[in-house]
């Protein structure tokens, strides 16, 4: 489970410090998430692969509220690729205990099992299950236990301490109906509680404020390989007893963690796979950051980077490492010339 760095907001100054954090967090999921769907070759898996898609573009909308919330208070949204292995912004891990270190899996139900971990809500619906035990028992500060205290925070600030439309993004050219601008605290508190609701759910229910299941119940749903059903029990859902019908041998033979091989050592085709995932993250960062931070429109040309990078994926998915057997997904390695070339 994330368990965030938190401290009493005494100040704006704090509220923006958590919320930088918070961005970090958002982001820092993108890579593990993606690498995860990357990997299910086309047609295969369809169930597993929509639900992680599903769970990757909203993370894109929680770190663009995120960022509208900061821009909103007077802040600056820094955006900082993250290095895996390691730890997301904000992890102290358990008490007494090391942090959470976030990897890059191809799929399989060890990637599942840490997609739960991060979106892990307080008190988790523990569902009856035929197969499987249910998932670890909750421990404290989450993701949204660290966004309640930031709202509680912020319905304490005068209207004065908002800046209406200061580098806002909006639902113009992607993500209708979920991206909006952030003007007040009632805007704050409505991106706050969609945040929260579509990682977690609600209190006593697995779905978010759409009437849709929340990430941590999507990658249940993979993990044990159950459709999450309405069922006449005390917690009114179970696991199952439908299956999603996946196929844990139908993934690319990814190598995990590909951001720590040394693929000087690879084919030269392999190289190049490399390099244009590369480019194509790199690209997506640098108009992720433009788009933040005053340049609205460039939020469409880092869907497309996405986009582009899903594309240069599969090619290096598909792409023999020296070793036959294997081969590697991107790697997520930024380079601020956006070329994608590494050392």
């Amino acid at each position: 489970m994330i368990r965030l760095q938190y401290k009493p907001i005494t100040s704006v100054e704090d509220a923006r410090a958590m919320l930088q954090i918070a961005i970090g967090v958002e982001f820092g999921t993108l890579p593990p998430y993606l690498y995860a769907m990357f990997s299910i070759p086309p047609e295969k898996n369809a169930g597993a692969a929509s639900r992680i898609r599903s769970v990757a573009m909203q993370e894109m909308i929680h770190m663009c509220l995120a960022c509208n919330i900061l821009n909103a208070l007077g802040g600056d949204p820094v955006l900082t690729p993250p290095a895996y292995p390691g730890p997301l912004p904000g992890d102290i891990g358990p008490p007494g205990g090391e942090p959470l270190i976030i990897h890059l899996l191809p799929f399989s139900v060890d990637a599942m099992a840490q997609g739960m971990k991060i979106e892990q809500p307080e008190k988790p619906i523990e569902f009856p299950v035929e197969t499987l035990a249910a998932a670890a028992p909750p421990a404290a500060v989450t993701i949204g236990q660290f966004y309640q205290a930031l709202d509680q925070y912020l319905s304490t600030l005068p209207s004065s301490a908002w800046t209406p439309g200061r580098n806002q993004i909006d639902d113009s050219q992607f993500f209708a109906g979920q991206l909006f601008p952030i003007n007040s605290y009632a805007d704050a508190h409505q991106a706050i509680d969609d945040i929260v609701s579509e990682g977690e759910g609600a209190p006593d229910s697995p779905l978010d404020f759409q009437k849709e299941i929340a990430h941590y119940y999507r990658f249940g749903e993979c993990f044990y390989d159950k459709v999450l059903t309405k069922a006449n029990n005390p917690k009114g859902y179970a696991w199952g007893p439908e299956s999603l019908g996946i196929d844990w041998t139908a993934v690319y033979p990814a190598i995990p963690d590909p951001c720590t091989h040394d693929f000087s050592k690879e084919p030269p085709a392999a190289q190049a796979a490399q390099a244009a995932c590369n480019q194509a993250y790199s690209r997506m960062v640098d108009e992720l950051r433009l788009a933040v931070t005053g340049n609205s429109g460039r939020l469409g040309n880092a869907v497309r980077a996405m986009f582009d990078l899903r594309v240069s994926a599969q090619v290096a998915l598909t792409t023999p490492l020296a070793d036959a057997s294997l081969v590697a997904g991107p790697a997520f390695l930024y380079t601020p010339s956006g070329t994608g070339a590494s050392a």
